[in-house]
């Protein structure tokens, strides 16, 4: 069996990569340029050399047609393009494309090559917008408040199109925030984690962060990915929400990090109104229980779990970065 990850180097693609790899699958890794990929969380996870890392562009209809042909996979996971919210305001093309086209060219490549090709559409709950206190289901209506979510619920809206219409085994999973030692800096979450440790070792001063008011339901990666495996199995095809059910905001989220380092947040951090986004989501929240009646799944792991484990990755970043200077 063989099975293609689209955006394999990301921490979603390589923890997926990574699960399938121990239980006997054949990986084809795609990415943008194979030749300059950063590799760090394939190598990071020990399985550098088991993916087949090969180039395709999601938004050439050519280059996906070409892939697909060429290592014929029996399922495809769409974790690729843009994955930034602020970033998708200061390049809403680049967002649209990625995402949106990207997924529409995946889509009519399995319709045109082999339709028996199963489907997995990585979906964000940015796409619900602000829940206004309310825990969004799977009948929650979209109301997208950045390009990044626009995109995204396009993409949602394709594939459930495409299973209607051509009856295609395509499901997109509507992912709440999910961290590991894998996420890079550039999220709030590891920037979080990675100040509180700096500024316990002497490296930094302040850490500036965004609106701390803001909610979110955050879980564990390595389970998330797990779900997408269960959703490609499952006699019929359907979007789920994967999330915990809790939501906790962003400065708990910033205190118990700093409370690992020993230290008091409001001591260190700054408010700076450079990070605070055009439009932005004041509450997040999940109602995951159609993933368990469908899956049997729920979240093993909360917000403290993730919080913990991150700092204790930095940490070991940390200690193997003095270790190699």
């Amino acid at each position: 069996m063989v099975v293609l990850i689209a955006g394999v180097t990301g921490q979603d693609g390589a923890l997926l990569a990574k699960q399938l790899i121990d239980a006997g699958v054949s990986v084809v890794g795609t990415t943008r340029d194979a030749a300059s990929a950063d590799r760090r969380r394939l190598i990071a996870l020990g399985i550098d050399h088991l993916v087949k890392l090969v180039s395709m562009l999601p938004t050439d209809y050519r280059s996906v047609m070409h892939t697909l042909s060429q290592h014929a996979p029996s399922e495809v996971y769409f974790l690729a393009g843009q994955t930034s919210v602020g970033m998708s305001f200061d390049q809403p093309v680049e967002a649209i494309e990625s995402i949106a086209t990207g997924v529409l060219n995946i889509l009519e490549a399995i319709r045109f090559l082999d339709p028996k090709i199963r489907l997995f559409n990585a979906g964000s709950s940015e796409c619900f917008g602000d829940t206004r206190g309310e825990a969004a289901d799977e009948n929650t209506p979209f109301r997208p408040l950045s390009p990044y979510a626009v995109a995204k619920a396009c993409a949602h809206n394709l594939v459930a199109n495409y299973r209607i219409a051509y009856g295609l085994f395509a499901c997109t999973g509507i992912l709440f925030n999910h961290e590991s030692t894998l996420r890079p800096e550039r999220f709030v979450t590891q920037k979080i984690v990675r100040g509180a440790r700096d500024v316990a070792s002497g490296q930094l001063k302040q850490l500036r962060l965004g609106n701390l008011n803001v909610t979110r339901d955050w879980g564990w990666a390595p389970e998330y990915v797990q779900v997408m495996r269960l959703m490609l199995q499952r006699d019929e095809a359907d979007d789920l929400i994967i999330a915990t059910g809790k939501s906790v905001s962003l400065s708990y989220f910033v205190e118990r990090a700093f409370r690992n380092f020993g230290l008091d947040w409001r001591d260190h951090v700054v408010t700076d109104s450079q990070f605070m986004r055009p439009s932005d989501i004041a509450y997040g929240a999940a109602n995951p229980s159609a993933s368990k009646s469908a899956l049997g799944w729920s979240a093993q792991h909360g917000v403290d779990f993730v919080i913990d484990a991150m700092c204790d990755g930095a940490r070991a970043a940390n200690s193997a970065s003095r270790m190699s200077t």
